[in-house]
Parts: structure tokens; C-alpha cells; sequence
């Protein structure tokens, strides 16, 4: 190494050590940092401070559903952003407008309310639910969701998520909440009376490990809602925009709830949330019921718009699919004994360790260049682009052969 290419190096080394103090000094520490500083991203690969590359399984924890930088997405903000970036919901917005069309268009809903994120996405639905309960009684306000469950950090929304880990600091919770096992039928018509409003469930559970819901199970949701007069809300901030070979996760079961939240992949990596409705629940807000400030910002809807373009003409659904089915594949017969079972749809897959090494895998993949998630101490979980490959997949399996062993 030359003496000029060494003084870069340390030089750019230097400046990545600077960051992270800064980081560490004025950053509240919700977060437990990975020790690397990313300074670029295209398509399925990012790039360290130090040059180093990335394979990236986790999309920006399934953010970036076309990958980093997608040239469409990037020319929708740059072009908007010249424009007029933020007016307020005070008065009309064709790129919201048109994202609204575009996400009723490629679903069964009526009307959206855009928020900034999947938490108040959730939030709304909440709110339309429990707002409708009340319309038929003052008792009706009631909320069933499952064990297991991620719906946000909100106080409503961590009210909503069965996982006491994320629950016990912020107690006491907002009351009117039951929580019952994922896919036991039984226990759900139990929980569900004249008192409940909603239920809230995820057509797979993504923080939970990748757990999917049985067909049997959501047709169930469906009637006990309908005999109960309560709302089926599906919690999609994960599953929809394409993840798994559909545009929504419900289409794959062929069951269709009378609220859906947006978020993650929606806006290509600009934050963004949307709640779509139907029927009586598409026409319960009104005026002055709520709102969001930037909720639907112009920008962030056009980078919507430009990723619902890159999806259609790309084939990605049905890249999803496909990659994905191979990813599971090779997953079960790359890992052997190492995993007792792997689950998922399309481009959302949880691999169970026969062993609780999660952290360790996590931790020397990054370091061979194979970014991924834990869930827990033995549950992988694989959010990458929908634009990925099956040479990227061969390559993830590579490592992960190697670190596991």
C-alpha cells in the first residue's frame, strides 16, 4: 500500500470513529448499533466507510423493497423535491391523490389516510375501529389481537403488540385490549363479543419469527368478526408491497378485512404510512376526527408512486415468488440439521436454528459481507429487495454455509 492510499485509509477510518462518537454522545441509545458506518447503497448492495460490501438480506428491515437507490425512485424525489416539497393537507396534492388511486387500484379498499409510518398507520385503524364501535355502543371498544403480534411503539400501538418485552417499561397500557394465540380459532371466537370493536392481526407475523397465518384461521377472523359486527383490520406494514409475490399478503389467502396498513416498502425508503378502508369503515373519520401534518408528504408520495412503477414493470411480484421459493429452498437444503424449520411467503423468511447461535450468525455474516436480522436467540429473519437474485441468494448461502459451521 502506497503511503498516499494509507493516509486515505486512516483518514476515512478517522472520520467513520467520529461519526460514531458523536453518534454515542447526542443520540438517545434506543438502538443497539452494528459497528459499521454505510455511506452508499445500489440496488442490493451497500458500501461501507471503508469501501467494503454488502449483500443485503434485510432491506433496511424490508424498507427497501426495490433496492438501494432505485434510479426511478431517486428521479421521483429529486423531480418533486424541485417542485414543491410540503403544503399541508390543507389543500389538494396530485401526487397523493394519485397514490391513494394507485393503492386502492391494486387492492379491494376504498379510501387511504396517509401518516409517516406503520405505527400511525395502525394508529388510524385503531382509532376508525374504535370510533365505528362506539357509533353502535358506548361498550363496543374493545381490541382482540395476537400473542406474538408487532403493530408500533406508539402507546396504542405497543398496547396492540402481545410481546411483554416491548410492553412492560410503558405500562400502565391503554385498557380495552385481549390478546389470544396466533392461528387457534378457538381462542379467538372466545375473546370476540358484542363489546369488540376490532380485530387486529398480521397475515404473517414478521418481528414475531415469520409466522404465517393459516387460510383456515383468517376465514375464521372473517366470520367472527362479521357475526360480532366488528372490524377485521390486517396489519400489512411488512407483508404488502409486493413481499410476498402479491401486491398484499391477504390476496394470497383469499381473505379480504375491512381495514389494511402500509408502511416500510411504500415509500422506498422515504418515510411514509397509509391506512386503507372500505365500506362503513372508509366513511367513519371525518373532519376534525384526525389528521397528520406530514402525512402524505408530496415527496414522499411521489417516491411511492415511482415504487409502485418499478414493481409493475420489473415483474417483481413475481420475482418474489420465485426468489424467494428458491431461498427457502436452498435455505432447508444448504443448513440441513442447522435449522429445524424454515417459514415464510415470497421474500419474507424466518430460518429457526437448531441451536441459539442467532446472534453469533448475525454478527460474522456481516462481517463476510451478508447483512440479515435476529429475531430472538434462534430465529434468522431475511427481509432483502424484491430486485434480488438467485446468484445473490446462492451467495447469502455461501456465507451463512460457512459461519454456521
Amino acid at each position: 500500500m502506497s503511503a498516499v492510499v494509507a493516509e486515505l485509509v486512516t483518514e476515512e477510518e478517522a472520520i467513520a470513529e467520529a461519526i460514531k462518537t458523536i453518534d454515542d454522545a447526542f443520540i438517545m441509545h434506543t438502538y443497539n448499533r452494528q459497528p459499521v458506518l454505510f455511506e452508499r447503497g445500489q440496488g442490493a448492495w451497500l458500501f461501507d466507510s471503508d469501501g467494503k460490501k454488502y449483500l443485503d438480506f434485510l432491506g433496511g428491515i424490508a424498507v427497501n423493497g426495490v433496492g438501494h437507490c432505485h434510479p426511478k425512485v431517486v428521479a421521483a424525489i429529486q423531480t418533486q423535491a424541485a417542485e414543491l416539497i410540503h403544503i399541508s393537507n390543507l389543500y389538494y396534492s396530485a401526487p397523493q391523490a394519485k397514490l391513494a388511486e394507485k393503492l386502492c387500484l391494486t387492492s379491494d379498499f376504498e379510501k387511504v389516510f396517509f401518516g409517516n409510518s406503520g405505527a400511525e398507520a395502525n394508529e388510524a385503524a385503531l382509532k376508525i375501529a374504535r370510533k365505528y364501535g362506539r357509533s353502535m355502543s358506548e361498550n363496543k371498544t374493545g381490541f382482540v389481537t395476537a400473542h406474538r403480534s408487532f403493530h408500533g411503539r406508539t402507546m396504542a400501538t405497543v398496547t396492540a403488540t402481545a410481546q411483554p418485552k416491548y410492553q412492560e417499561p410503558f405500562r400502565p397500557l391503554i385498557p380495552g385490549f385481549e390478546y389470544v394465540d396466533f392461528n387457534d380459532i378457538d381462542a379467538l371466537k372466545a375473546a370476540v363479543n358484542a363489546d369488540t370493536c376490532a380485530v387486529l392481526l398480521e397475515p404473517i407475523q414478521g418481528e414475531g419469527g415469520v409466522y404465517a397465518a393459516s387460510k383456515e384461521y383468517l376465514e375464521a377472523a372473517r366470520e367472527i368478526c362479521d357475526d360480532n359486527n366488528a372490524l377485521l383490520i390486517f396489519d400489512e406494514v411488512q407483508t404488502g408491497m409486493g413481499r410476498t409475490g402479491h401486491w398484499w399478503a391477504y390476496q394470497g389467502f383469499g381473505v379480504v378485512p375491512d381495514v389494511m396498513t402500509s408502511a416500510k416498502a411504500l415509500g422506498g425508503g422515504l418515510p411514509i404510512g397509509a391506512c386503507l378502508a372500505r365500506g362503513v369503515a372508509a366513511e367513519t373519520l371525518v373532519p376534525g376526527n384526525h389528521g397528520s401534518t406530514f402525512g402524505g408528504n408530496l415527496v414522499a408520495a411521489a417516491a411511492a408512486l415511482a415504487v409502485f412503477d418499478v414493481i409493475e414493470s420489473e415483474n417483481l411480484l413475481t420475482n418474489a415468488e420465485v426468489v424467494g421459493r428458491y431461498f427457502s429452498e436452498q435455505l432447508r437444503e444448504g443448513l440441513g440439521d442447522a435449522l429445524t424449520e424454515v417459514r415464510g411467503q415470497g421474500l419474507i423468511v424466518g430460518a429457526q436454528l437448531a441451536r441459539p447461535i442467532a446472534g453469533h450468525v448475525l454478527t460474522e455474516s456481516m462481517k463476510k459481507g451478508l447483512i440479515l436480522n435476529a429475531v430472538g436467540d434462534s430465529t434468522l429473519r431475511f427481509l432483502p429487495p424484491l430486485i434480488i437474485k438467485k446468484e445473490d441468494v446462492d451467495s447469502a448461502i455461501s456465507i451463512l454455509k460457512e459461519v454456521i459451521s
